[in-house]
């Protein structure tokens, strides 16, 4: 069983302004002549951390890390304000992708992407096909309207009630009708007290269900009051808007992947982005390998998902 390669360090950070006022953190580590590859994070809005370098053999590749628009250690950060949302879509972050890779000297790279990272990283190789080595994605979710129901709607509410309750709670009654749209106007409400509360309740109620067994750790650390309400906004923003795709869009024009070595990695009982998903999408792009963990949830870093991935990286490395 394949495990996380060990702590590395950045070898080079920086900050790269990409436009409306945004600046991306980026930084590489890793082997500076190796194989590129970029992580493309979850949420969106839920930033990078030093276990995703771990997922890639550092002596083969060069490992690029950066956190989208609005959350982690880019600026302006969307816990301060919404001002900037409106400049943060899928399609700015598909440009900003181009931008660093433009910044880092990089022809080709390969795109690993999980959660919304996965979706991401569909929308970036199917606008630039010609720069993408291999796609690794994990946790498929393409923002259909039955992927966004099944988890903010009430479908995955049959599995967990007890905590569904805990994410109807900041909801009114007469506004439970339409959760994510209620969300949208709690999130965007300038009062702390109103705002604050919803942001932690949207945050743990994906922390709570991205895990097979619940991790204490991790709740907690998505409820941190500043961390949970840039990922509840920038993850509602998107949401609110289907992530400006038409409806199954990525699904659709996944032929223009047949050329690209791919991998599809997906947990068989994944509350936040159930199987079907991933499975729609083997069907549309068959070449990719395709596999069930099947004892996994959604998170990256459970045993079975994290050996599916690896044995990915370190097979597309050579």
């Amino acid at each position: 069983m394949r495990t996380l390669y060990p702590p590395i360090e950045p070898d080079e950070i920086g900050f790269l302004p990409v436009g409306d006022g945004q600046e991306l953190y980026w930084e590489t580590s890793g082997n500076p002549a190796g194989k590129p590859v970029v992580f493309l994070h979850g949420g969106p809005g839920a930033g990078t951390n030093p276990a995703h370098r771990r997922l890639f053999d550092p002596a083969r590749y060069r490992i690029v890390l950066f956190d989208q628009r609005g959350c982690g250690l880019s600026l302006p950060h969307v816990s301060r304000s919404v001002e900037h949302l409106a400049a943060n879509t899928t399609w700015h972050l598909v440009n900003d992708i181009e931008k660093l890779r433009v910044h880092l000297g990089i022809e080709r790279w390969q795109v690993f992407g999980g959660s919304w990272g996965s979706a991401l990283g569909l929308a970036y190789a199917e606008t630039h096909p010609d720069r993408v080595t291999e796609l690794v994605l994990r946790g498929i979710f393409t923002l259909r309207k039955r992927e966004l129901d099944w988890f903010y709607e009430g479908g995955a509410a049959e599995i967990v009630p007890e905590l569904w309750q805990k994410f109807l709670a900041p909801v009114a009654h007469e506004e439970r009708h339409h959760l994510i749209r209620a969300y949208h106007s709690l999130l965007s409400n300038p009062d702390p007290s109103i705002h604050g509360p919803a942001a932690v309740a949207w945050s743990t109620w994906e922390a709570s269900t991205i895990t097979l067994l619940p991790r204490a750790d991790l709740i907690a650390a998505f409820a941190e009051p500043s961390y949970a309400l840039a990922f509840a906004r920038i993850e509602n923003h998107y949401f609110v808007n289907e992530g400006w795709f038409d409806e199954g869009q990525l699904i659709a024009n996944a032929g223009v992947l047949r050329d690209i070595p791919g991998a599809i990695v997906q947990g068989r009982y994944d509350l936040c982005t159930p199987a079907v998903t991933a499975y729609d999408l083997h069907r549309a792009w068959p070449e990719a390998s395709f596999t069930v963990v099947p004892d996994a949830g959604h998170s990256f870093d459970e045993p079975g998902t994290l050996d599916a991935l690896i044995e990915a990286t370190d097979r597309f490395a050579q």
